[in-house]
């Protein structure tokens, strides 16, 4: 009988690493892939982490030799620099805050990758996301956050739909970061102790401010730090440098703590106020993506998070016009930033998400 093959995005780091040796054992036909996505860290130092450079390349390979399995490195720098890369400093460019991480979930490392991978005879595509796809006596395919809720990464892949939750395969939703790593020392991984990156990949030394000031100086345009009343307090180096909720760094004195509460591209001007100004009882959101079909003809009640690492709030949900929808919060939440995502879930199933556009205060 003809093993399933299924494509394994390798970035030389442990989980998928990990993700291949489980595909593997359980029977499948492993075909390992690491997409190259941008040229900016080819010249980063050799102990460099990040998915793009060459280091972590050559880890991927390593890994696959252990295993005994096929290696491809896949080309999407031109997508990359279109969905991901433009999108990056378009979004400061408004007074957004961006998700670049959720943008190449999105448009690269599923769609992208799924497309490319029915080239080579794949029926799946697998990732090291710490997550869940289950398939219901209804047919319907659900995304369900990891077991360890500490690791869950469900907020990151709220994009998928049914026709992609169809060919996903996620082994690792089911376990700890600590199991992952003693599975990969079981099967003689390289990388099983591997340390994690945190940084933006195409970002260089994780120096976003230094990047756009390269590639986009008219993000860096100085200004007015103003308060609600559109007193004058001090100025800025650029909005594309502050951020909701941002507390350091501002420059000025005040009396009490003055906190970022919003960006107006209008009159290139930095927002503050004091803590209570932080919070917002409600935001709308569009671009939105649902996993499975819900209906919303009514005000729904949901689970709703504004950020990874955040906990999930309770919030009910309403449509509105041209696709939006309106999100009321039980509790204000602090620091809702336009530009980030919001996930809304029930129990632990994903039902979708979208762009944040704007606090409803």
């Amino acid at each position: 009988m003809k093993k399933e093959r299924v494509v394994v995005a390798m970035s030389g780091g442990v989980d998928s690493s990990l993700a291949a040796a489980l595909l593997q054992e359980r029977g499948y036909d492993v075909v390992g892939v690491t997409m190259r996505l941008s040229a900016e860290n080819r010249d980063a130092p050799s102990n460099d982490r990040s998915c793009c450079s060459l280091s972590s390349v050559d880890d991927a390979r390593r890994v696959a030799d252990v295993l005994g399995i096929p290696h491809y490195i896949m080309d999407f720098t031109e997508p990359f620099q279109h969905a991901v890369i433009d999108y990056f400093f378009n979004e400061y460019l408004h007074g957004r805050t961006p998700n670049p991480c959720i943008a190449c979930n999105r448009f690269i490392k599923f769609e992208g990758l799924l497309h490319k991978s029915k080239e080579l005879g794949a029926s799946y595509i697998a990732t090291g996301h710490y997550a869940r796809i289950d398939h219901g006596k209804d047919g319907t395919y659900r995304l369900r956050k990891g077991l360890d809720l500490e690791k869950d990464q469900s907020y990151v892949l709220y994009h998928m739909n049914q026709e992609i939750l169809a060919h996903v395969l996620l082994p690792l939703g089911v376990f700890s970061k600590h199991e992952t790593r003693r599975m990969a020392e079981q099967y003689h991984l390289p990388v099983a102790y591997k340390a994690e990156s945190q940084e933006i990949c195409f970002v260089p030394r994780d120096d976003y401010k230094s990047y756009l000031r390269e590639k986009r100086p008219e993000s860096c345009c100085p200004g007015n730090i103003v308060d609600r009343a559109g007193n004058v307090l001090g100025t800025h180096e650029g909005i594309a440098f502050y951020t909701i909720g941002q507390r350091k760094g501002l420059g000025i004195a005040a009396t009490q703590p003055l906190y970022v509460t919003a960006l107006d591209t209008l009159h290139n001007s930095v927002v503050v106020g004091t803590a209570n100004e932080v919070y917002a009882r409600g935001l709308t959101a569009s671009d939105l993506n649902w996993t499975m079909a819900i209906a919303l003809d009514n005000p729904r009640t949901v689970q709703a998070k504004i950020r990874y690492g955040k906990r999930s709030a309770s919030a009910t949900i309403t449509s509105h016009k041209d696709g939006e929808v309106h999100v009321l919060f039980s509790e204000p939440q602090r620091a809702v930033t336009p530009g980030q995502s919001i996930v809304f879930y029930e129990d632990d199933v994903v039902l979708g998400g979208g762009i944040i556009d704007q606090m409803i205060v």
